[in-house]
């Protein structure tokens, strides 16, 4: 008792020992170390948006191996593209019926994605609703630069041409992504209606 006494007088009990010191390093949390965009500028949010939406063009434009952009989905470039197409195919239509003209395209656009979506879905493929929504509207680029083209040409035999090529580049790109999401005894079943789809597009471009 007198020697616990002692060691209380002397402060052994009770002090910290150098040994049982704490350390350690107290790091940022990884969500404090993301960028901050809710106080940025209108104007580099939509040059970043911008930026992602060339960024994806250019891979369905110039296809490589790798899928990771297209992944990456948004419905900002489906949106910009669907509406290109529709001012551009009832650009020459009468005034009364180019109102007309620019719902049928933008409708078709939007049901023939979300009906060929659907279809990929039923059949057991691994890609989400809005994914595939993304990648079929991105694949619309080519159809718009055939559009586009069409427009400076009155010949019908090179306009064959020029649709005929977008529509292969269109299809080639987006069969070649949802064939990679689709069971392989149904890539057929889902890689057909996406054929049906940018058919049908490639023809209203060629009788715009």
């Amino acid at each position: 008792m007198e020697r616990e006494l002692q060691e209380m007088e002397d402060g052994k009990i009770g002090a910290p020992s150098q040994d049982s010191a704490l350390t350690g390093n107290i790091e940022e949390p990884e969500d404090q170390q993301r960028l901050e965009t809710l106080d940025e500028p209108v104007s580099t949010t939509i040059l970043r948006d911008l930026n992602r939406i060339w960024v994806k063009m250019k891979h369905v434009l110039v296809p490589t191996s790798s899928d990771q952009k297209l992944r990456d989905w948004d419905l900002w470039g489906p949106l910009f593209l669907c509406l290109i197409l529709s001012i551009s195919m009832s650009w020459t239509a009468k005034e009364d019926q180019a109102a007309l003209e620019f719902a049928i395209v933008f409708v078709l656009v939007w049901c023939g994605a979300g009906v060929v979506t659907l279809n990929a879905v039923l059949l057991g493929g691994t890609i989400s609703f809005l994914q595939s929504i993304c990648v079929l509207g991105y694949c619309l680029a080519p159809l718009n630069i055939a559009s586009i083209i069409c427009r400076f040409f009155s010949n019908k035999f090179i306009n064959v041409i020029i649709v005929g090529c977008a529509f292969a580049w269109s299809t080639k790109a987006s069969v070649g992504f949802m064939a990679e999401l689709l069971p392989a005894e149904r890539k057929m079943l889902g890689v057909y209606p996406v054929f049906l789809f940018y058919l049908t597009i490639g023809w209203m471009v060629l009788m715009q």
